[in-house]
């Protein structure tokens, strides 16, 4: 008795599916797009993230959430305002815990010249933005 798993055609669709698959996976990281994680639903973070509680926007000044983090609150921040870091503070990670979608920008001025990118406020971490944070705005949906 002769069992065949795999013929001709069956194998080349394998293969162009798993390269598919692969394509898709590492292509927004190698574009340097902003690798957001979502929370784990049983911790409340990723296993690599920084410690940020819930309802607060954390930035920190190194990648992987190194360095002293700084953290704000609603109750601090106006919705819908540019919000700039101190003078000559960048973040280069951040965690968004406030329940409302933040934008991190580039440019101190939250000017959309410069690069921006929008986190929704779920619980999303960041552990490399794709450039220096200088100002962030808080959004109210």
């Amino acid at each position: 008795m002769r069992i065949r798993l795999f013929d001709t055609f069956h194998t080349t669709a394998l293969v162009t599916g798993l390269a598919a698959l692969t394509a898709v996976l590492v292509t927004p990281a190698a574009l340097g797009a902003p690798a957001a994680h979502a929370a784990d639903a049983g911790t409340g973070h990723t296993a690599a993230s920084g410690d940020c509680s819930a309802g607060q926007l954390c930035l920190w000044p190194k990648a992987d959430f190194g360095g002293k983090r700084q953290s704000y609150e609603l109750s601090d921040t106006e919705i819908e305002t540019c919000v700039p870091l101190p003078k000559g503070v960048t973040a280069a990670a951040l965690a968004n815990r406030t329940g409302h979608p933040v934008t991190a920008y580039q440019s101190a001025e939250c000017a959309e010249t410069g690069e921006f990118d929008t986190y929704p406020g779920g619980g999303s971490w960041v552990p490399r933005a794709p450039y220096q944070v200088r100002a962030f705005k808080v959004w109210e949906q």
